[in-house]
């Protein structure tokens, strides 16, 4: 028996295509303990989310975090469901739909969307295996974080490393790293919040809230960090805020380490003192809206910062799938798909192309065995 994924009803001239695998970090099936624990298991056993050597870690996790933590982060989940269930599962799905659509108009040739999550379902393997039925021998893998971090994009081409060494005959591959800067992302953050700012009063400040990592993943070399300023740079400028306009902070710390600062949290909580008790937040780290942004976000950090005397709290929703989102997500996928058959300007007339030349060569054969 081969140890390899090998080819099922192949024959030449088998029509191909180019694929693009879409990820985002992922989400419980339920909003109940036994789920969480599932999730939280796979989430929190990865080496790149978690860098303690296991002969420490493990014992806490499996000896404390998963018997405490399912019920509590069960509780907050249950806060934020709806009938379709999981909003990040929700908006991810339609963010496939809208993409697929968009990409359908711009290249002639057949190009296939497969949703994929790091953890839980549906898996990189299960997206890869789709593509791979459906003809794809170019991949293009774009995970849903627009800056760069270890335990975000790194971890996601691990998962797929691991799945394509199953395979007899590889893909082309392309990975896409990081899109913090791209213009078209900055347009369609910038475009969200003068959206918000025409239905609401605007605030004195604008918050941008970042998800936060260990300070220990920045002096190693993680390059996170910049970018997350860099993004935020870019957006106060298109928005032309002055310095005191604007501020970025990092959230959803986990642990008794230091994380990158300042908190958002922390930060809510002093503001009022500050004399600025009217803010806008923001989230622009995250391609959807899930846990962190409507619970964390919108609920918990909008009652510290009113406890604290604020009082007009506004949260902007994360891109999801809004057209100028969907758009800068598929001008992504034609920069780093260039030169791959299906997405050329040409793909129609080489098909023809090779279609007659494969006529005439069967045609030929069958000449030849008369």
């Amino acid at each position: 028996m081969s140890r390899f994924l090998n080819e099922k009803d192949y024959f030449h001239g088998k029509s191909e295509c180019t694929g693009i695998l879409l990820v985002n970090l992922g989400t419980p099936d339920a909003p109940d303990a036994p789920s969480l624990r599932r999730y939280l298991k796979e989430f929190l056993s990865d080496q790149r989310v978690v860098e303690i050597p296991r002969v420490f870690w493990y014992p806490i996790l499996y000896g404390i975090i998963l018997n405490k933590r399912p019920a509590a982060s069960a509780a907050k989940y249950q806060g934020v469901w709806t009938e379709n269930g999981s909003p990040l599962m929700d908006i991810s799905l339609q963010q496939q739909k809208a993409l697929q659509k968009e990409i359908d108009i711009r290249f002639d040739g057949p190009v296939k969307i497969e949703l994929a999550m790091r953890y839980g379902k549906p898996s990189i393997q299960s997206g890869l295996l789709k593509l791979k039925e459906a003809g794809a021998r170019r991949i293009l893998i774009l995970p849903l974080y627009p800056q760069y971090c270890a335990a975000t994009a790194a971890t996601t081409f691990d998962k797929v490393f691991d799945e394509l060494k199953r395979w007899r005959w590889m893909p082309e591959l392309r990975l896409v790293n990081h899109y913090h800067d791209h213009p078209g992302y900055i347009e369609a953050l910038a475009s969200s919040v003068l959206e918000h700012w025409e239905k609401y009063p605007r605030g004195e400040l604008l918050l941008m809230s970042f998800h936060g990592i260990p300070k220990r993943s920045l002096t190693l070399g993680d390059p996170y960090h910049c970018e997350c300023h860099k993004t935020a740079r870019l957006l106060a400028e298109a928005l032309n805020l002055k310095p005191h306009e604007w501020r970025v902070t990092f959230q959803s710390r986990f642990g008794k380490a230091e994380w990158l600062q300042p908190y958002t949290d922390k930060t809510l909580q002093t503001l009022p003192s500050e004399g600025i008790k009217q803010v806008d937040v923001i989230c622009p780290g995250f391609a959807a809206d899930c846990l962190e942004t409507l619970e964390e976000i919108q609920v918990e950090n909008r009652e510290y910062f009113q406890h604290a005397g604020g009082e007009n709290y506004h949260y902007i929703p994360a891109l999801n799938a809004n057209t100028k989102h969907i758009h800068a997500l598929a001008d992504i996928i034609q920069q780093h798909t260039q030169g791959w058959a299906e997405t050329s300007p040409e793909w129609r007339e080489t098909t023809q192309q090779k279609q007659a030349e494969l006529t005439l060569q069967r045609a030929t054969d069958m000449g030849a065995k008369k």
